[in-house]
């Protein structure tokens, strides 16, 4: 039988060597002046982990170590490749472009000097994931309803691409360029692309920075790409159903060491691609330690999916600066796509008419 000294003994030794262990644990997450974990801060969410996982993965979610280190070699070759400078030099590339997927082949930049989509795959629980997307268990989106099958048919064949023909004289009702506010939102620069800004939020090709300012009452995040910002009451009720927001009615609370975020109340066109006015998002942004945040999200629409769909992905914190992205400043895009199309109805009407008088 053991002395009960030993017992008391090797009871304080455990205490002793426990206590720091504890301890440390709650220095590695910065805290505010109440307790609440603070996360504020810069965050670099690129990745190139996919959203959706590709289908040669299966229902796996995970990669080797091996396959991590070769999806990021392929990817620093092709930016090393694609990033090369410029020949001044260089003739213009032929009208309508050369045909290639480069700058010279569609209207992108000189190179990839601006793409930044991250240099590596993320990682949650020291593994390294297939996707983005962990529910359904395919790591890709559920199927879709038939109403929203009809309805993306009939987006497409508003939003057709540009032929150099004015095609849409030749359909009922109003045409993609017969008004600046039929545009999509973000060619308008009214939203961030691909759910940047969110809910939920998703890395991007570029502009991938997110910029949290915290208080005990709200919590602020702005995101690079277009500038977009949210702002999170925390507690509270949501605003009347009357009421629609582009990025919709956020409210967090906090569950532990959890912002547990619920955002209801969009407009008719959230930035999530495809979503209604009736998407309903809720986020989970936990601390794990001092430099990562994981960030968890739940998608529901009725409208679009036939189930819910879930995902969660890390935010590193950065030391890079969030600066303006000035979207429209100096813009003339939005107001050459509406005098093209002017041009282009021009000349269908006079071959019209053209034609009509046997020409």
């Amino acid at each position: 039988m053991l002395d009960r000294r030993l017992i008391a003994f090797v009871a304080v030794v455990l205490a002793a060597t426990a206590a720091p262990l504890a301890a440390a644990g709650d220095e590695e997450v910065p805290r505010t002046a109440s307790g609440r974990p603070d996360i504020s801060g810069h965050y670099d969410v690129g990745t190139l982990t996919p959203l959706a996982r590709p289908q040669a993965f299966g229902d796996n979610l995970y990669l080797t170590r091996e396959e991590a280190d070769r999806i990021a070699e392929e990817e620093r070759k092709r930016m090393q490749a694609e990033a090369q400078v410029s020949d001044p030099n260089r003739e213009a590339p032929p009208e309508g472009g050369d045909g290639s997927p480069g700058a010279a082949g569609n209207v992108g930049g000189y190179n990839a000097f601006w793409i930044d989509r991250g240099t590596d795959v993320f990682e949650v629980d020291g593994k390294f994931r297939t996707s983005i997307i962990i529910d359904p268990k395919n790591g890709r989106h559920p199927p879709v309803t038939d109403a929203a099958r009809e309805r993306f048919a009939a987006r497409r064949g508003f939003f057709r691409a540009n032929t150099g023909e004015a095609w849409w004289l030749e359909r009922e009702g109003p045409g993609p360029y017969d008004d600046p506010e039929l545009r999509p939102l973000a060619e308008r620069c009214l939203l961030g692309f691909s759910s940047t800004g969110g809910p939920p939020m998703l890395p991007a090709l570029y502009n991938n920075l997110k910029r949290i300012v915290q208080t005990e009452d709200h919590v602020m995040i702005l995101v690079e790409m277009v500038h977009d910002a949210r702002v999170v009451r925390i507690g509270g009720e949501h605003v009347p159903a009357s009421e629609r927001r582009w990025m919709g009615d956020s409210i967090g609370r906090w569950e532990g060491d959890t912002l547990v975020v619920d955002t209801t109340n969009f407009a008719d066109r959230p930035a999530l691609r495809s979503a209604t006015r009736d998407l309903h998002v809720v986020e989970r942004f936990t601390p794990m330690g001092r430099d990562h945040l994981r960030y968890e999200f739940t998608v529901e629409d009725p409208n679009v999916w036939t189930a819910p769909w879930s995902g969660e992905y890390t935010w590193p914190r950065s030391d890079a600066l969030l600066y303006e992205y000035a979207c429209h400043e100096g813009n003339y895009a939005l107001g050459n796509i509406m005098r093209g199309a002017r041009l282009l109805e021009e000349d269908a009407l006079a071959a019209a008419g053209a034609t009509d008088s046997g020409e």
